[in-house]
């Protein structure tokens, strides 16, 4: 599926193209396809960062700075005569160092910024997202044992551990992406590694407008209800968009309110002064020490909190959530994994009956429905792009039923030659019952606002 450009008269290429042969969507959809650096034989790298070990110093070996490591070992490849052309020594330092002192292998695919996504099966596989696709990428492991290596470095750099008693671990790392792994014999095909890359990048509204994840009078309704406090939920899949979206929207948030973020794995970027960021902590070795979600929503109600943000509802902590967006912290936001609005309804009383409040069915709807004015849909369509599919307000009970109303919608209508998704965002036509109280902040919508139509 995949091929890697080679320079016809060049023994080692610099570099490597990922490209689509069966889909031009790639170039139509970057600027330049992204460039892999070309790996090394292992063993030969292996070589070098055995031989620096046997003749240097340790503190050299532990410099943090990897231009010096670089140095170092392109010295080291030189006295060991190795024959490369000069550019090619630099790329072979290269590696040696991001092996001493980085993550080995996939070091470069952590630093290349359009790849969003690391998936490690086993040693000998590594696929990538790029661009919204999932690409097996031309980098790999020497062996098992190689991979465990630098799972375990990373997984001791912060704090946790992973062995046969314990075969999984979720960690951050550094830059703050999250990091998942998993051991045999739970893992079939090896040690396996999920990686969420961290942006550095703040994605501002007009970028995802852009892309096309939404109109951009889906994005100025959305704006305006986060400025009016609005309790929001953002529903989606695995990779839908969900984090993007609420780091994107809560730029709305006056630089006046102090807000408080609950996370598992610290993801967002809020951008405003005023912020307290709140991260969970697994038990210790003798389990004991956890400290979950619930915990710190508990504790973060005792801060003065303006709004509260929590990453992802997974749990119990769903009813203190839905409490606190009833009694004065309005305009919270949060995620949940659901495939649609109502599903994540469904998603979201089933999470309120993890906690054991002892509450009848109809008095969780009831607190849904009074604590949840929005539930926006995110989508990852099969072309990989990203879209809010739905925009629904919750509108009130029905019996026992809560009852409730698309804004606005993305239609989907056909896929072109090359997989391309084409579709409409369109409005419903009715003005939500909300709209009266984003108004009393200020907000006018003009005549046919919710009755627009784009296609993408």
């Amino acid at each position: 599926m995949f091929e890697v450009r080679r320079n016809a008269d060049a023994k080692r290429a610099a570099s490597c193209l990922v490209t689509d042969l069966n889909s031009e969507s790639l170039a139509d959809r970057t600027e330049a396809p992204v460039v892999i650096p070309r790996q090394y034989p292992l063993d030969e790298v292996q070589r070098v960062h055995q031989r620096m070990i046997d003749e240097m110093k340790a503190e050299n070996l532990n410099d943090k700075d990897w231009e010096r490591v670089k140095d170092a070992a392109r010295l080291m490849i030189n006295k060991m005569g190795l024959q490369y052309p000069n550019h090619e020594r630099d790329e072979l330092a290269a590696q040696v160092a991001d092996e001493i002192i980085g993550h080995g292998p996939i070091e470069p695919l952590l630093r290349e910024e359009r790849i969003s996504d690391i998936m490690i099966n086993g040693p000998f596989q590594i696929f990538c997202e790029i661009e919204g696709i999932n690409r097996l990428v031309p980098i790999r492991f020497r062996d098992e044992d190689h991979l465990r290596h630098h799972i375990d470095r990373i997984v001791a750099a912060v704090g946790r551990r992973i062995d046969e008693s314990s075969p999984m671990v979720n960690a951050r790392l550094k830059d703050g992406s999250r990091f998942n792994a998993i051991l045999p014999p739970l893992s079939l095909k090896g040690p396996a590694v999920s990686i969420r890359k961290f942006g550095t990048h703040k994605i501002r509204g007009p970028e995802l407008v852009k892309k096309k994840s939404l109109a951009p009078w889906m994005l100025e309704f959305l704006e305006a209800a986060v400025r009016a406090r609005l309790n929001i939920v953002i529903s989606g899949g695995t990779g839908a968009g969900k984090t993007t979206l609420l780091n994107t929207i809560s730029q709305a948030i006056p630089d006046t309110e102090r807000i408080l973020t609950i996370e598992d794995s610290a993801e967002l970027q809020i951008s405003q002064p005023n912020v307290v960021p709140l991260e969970t902590r697994t038990a210790n070795l003798e389990g004991k020490g956890a400290v979950t979600q619930r915990d710190l929503l508990i504790n973060a109600l005792r801060m003065k909190p303006d709004r509260i943000i929590i990453g992802e509802c997974r749990g119990g902590e769903t009813f203190d959530m839905l409490q606190a967006m009833n009694t004065g912290h309005e305009g919270s936001l949060t995620t949940v994994h659901a495939n649609s609005p109502r599903d994540a309804l469904s998603r979201i009383q089933n999470m309120v009956l993890m906690g054991d409040m002892g509450l009848s069915e109809d008095a969780i709807n009831r607190q849904i429905a009074a604590a949840i004015h929005l539930i926006v849909q995110a989508v990852r369509l099969s072309d990989g792009s990203r879209r809010i599919s739905a925009i629904s307000e919750i509108t009130g009970m029905q019996g026992m039923v809560i009852s409730m109303q698309d804004i606005f919608s993305f239609q989907q209508k056909t896929t072109d030659a090359n997989g391309m998704i084409h579709g409409s965002f369109v409005g419903n036509g009715i003005v939500p019952e909300c709209v009266s109280k984003i108004e009393r902040m200020g907000k006018k919508f003009p005549p046919g606002f919710f009755n627009q139509r784009m296609d993408v």
